[in-house]
């Protein structure tokens, strides 16, 4: 009778607009675990970017995270070329963006990073990126 009554109250729940079980939720950008997760997502496209300068995190489109055997955060961003060469292997936080000009570059990306907390353990699990020239861009100043 208890298991009928959680299920009436979730189908009530849902059928009133509420937050689905299970479905992606907005999250701020803030989020210091989300923050995390971009750490983890900008780490991955550095390594596995042939460019000689970093890139890091420029503005973040869209972010989500879904509750999936842990926590998976779902990013829209765009990440933008810095002006410190990879062989120097800088903190990013002391990197500034490339100025406008022939070296300036960001990238639009959606990337998926699954953080499983009991085990400590954050991984990636997509990222997809293009270039465009309508990317937003919150290097300019």
């Amino acid at each position: 009778m208890v298991l009928l009554h959680i299920s009436l109250l979730l189908l009530l729940g849902m059928a009133a607009g509420r937050n689905n079980l299970g479905a992606p939720q907005d999250i701020s950008k803030n989020n210091p675990h989300l923050l995390k997760a971009l750490n983890v997502a900008t780490e991955f496209f550095n390594n596995m970017s042939n460019d000689a300068f970093l890139f890091k995190t420029s503005n973040i489109q869209k972010a989500q995270q879904q509750i999936v055997r842990g926590i998976t955060y779902l990013v829209d961003l765009g990440f933008s070329r810095t002006v410190c060469h990879k062989r120097d292997k800088k903190d990013l936080a002391n990197c500034d963006f490339q100025p406008k000009g022939r070296l300036h570059q960001t990238v639009r990306c959606h990337c998926a990073v699954w953080r499983i907390p009991w085990m400590k353990v954050m991984k990636m699990v997509q990222l997809r990126c293009s270039t465009s020239s309508d990317v937003p861009d919150a290097t300019k100043t």
